[in-house]
């Protein structure tokens, strides 16, 4: 009878047991899953929400990157295009300026023989004495 009395015992503690957790999985189901999944949706479109934004951002900023390298590319070529010109104006300026030092050096020593040639017929009258 002892044993029968544990027994009962024993299996009302397993009811209660078992009845505790159909409760608490009732409770779970019924009401915790709702709202973990609720916050979960919300939380997952803010996330959302901010990833677009930041893509947005990103996208902006790539594109003004973007812009500035070309502006800096087209300043950098029109520069190189200036200096080019420059380079070949002084070019020809100095093939001009050589073009008269040489026209210069000719007359110089076209004057030089002339002297020379002035000299020589002087010495050579000096000499005939």
């Amino acid at each position: 009878m002892l044993v029968s009395i544990y027994e009962e015992k024993r299996g009302l503690r397993e009811m209660r047991v078992l009845e505790n957790l159909k409760n608490m999985i009732h409770e779970t189901n019924e009401h915790t899953l709702p709202k973990c999944r609720e916050t979960m949706q919300d939380n997952l479109n803010q996330v959302l929400q901010k990833l677009q934004a930041a893509t947005d951002s990103v996208c902006k900023l790539q594109q003004r990157e973007q812009e500035r390298k070309k502006m800096y590319n087209d300043h950098l070529i029109a520069s190189e295009n200036q200096h080019t010109i420059q380079w070949e104006e002084f070019m020809k300026e100095q093939h001009n300026k050589q073009a008269e030092v040489d026209e210069e050096h000719r007359k110089a020593v076209e004057r030089l023989k002339e002297q020379y040639a002035e000299m020589e017929k002087d010495l050579a009258k000096f000499s005939t004495f």
